[in-house]
């Protein structure tokens, strides 16, 4: 009798397994190291500087909070709360901000914090949401997105080897 129960009891241990995992009372999240959201910011305004173009970038984590902003060395003060809230429009909708132009008039685009125009990306790697950059200054704001995706670029790779 004992020896029946055995089986029960192991598949039943089984099947509760994958149960468990997915009530686990933590998760763990990767973040952007510091030295790595610097990166970013730095080749976003390189890519900017190689067009002539001075910018405002600023870096966000996950939650949309400021890691990096930098400014070079003639861009306009504005440069720096717009870029910031071009990262924090594209981490917070895990969206170009360039395909959010649609949204700019409703409700949600008309809150405080948010820029819906070209020029913030997210920065993601092996599927999960990392962090958003946003660029300000470029005549355009696609030149913006351009500079911002040098800096995604200047970074996936290692984002990407990291999982």
């Amino acid at each position: 009798m004992h020896n029946k129960l055995l089986p029960l009891g192991l598949a039943a241990a089984l099947f509760a397994a994958p149960a468990l995992a997915e009530d686990a009372p933590t998760v763990t999240v990767k973040r952007l190291t510091l030295a790595t959201a610097t990166q970013v910011a730095q080749a976003a305004v390189e890519a900017c500087r190689k067009q002539g173009i001075q910018i405002g970038v600023t870096v966000v984590d996950r939650d949309g909070v400021v890691q990096v902003t930098l400014r070079d060395t003639i861009a306009a003060p504005i440069t720096v709360p717009i870029s910031r809230e071009k990262a924090y429009t594209a981490v917070n909708f895990n969206a170009p901000t360039s395909q959010l132009v649609s949204r700019a008039e409703t409700p949600v685009g008309r809150r405080d914090g948010f820029i819906m125009s070209a020029g913030g990306l997210p920065i993601e790697a092996g599927g999960q949401l990392l962090g958003g950059v946003g660029v300000s200054g470029a005549p355009a704001g696609e030149t913006d997105e351009e500079c911002a995706q040098a800096g995604v670029d200047a970074v996936i790779d290692d984002l990407e080897m990291s999982f």
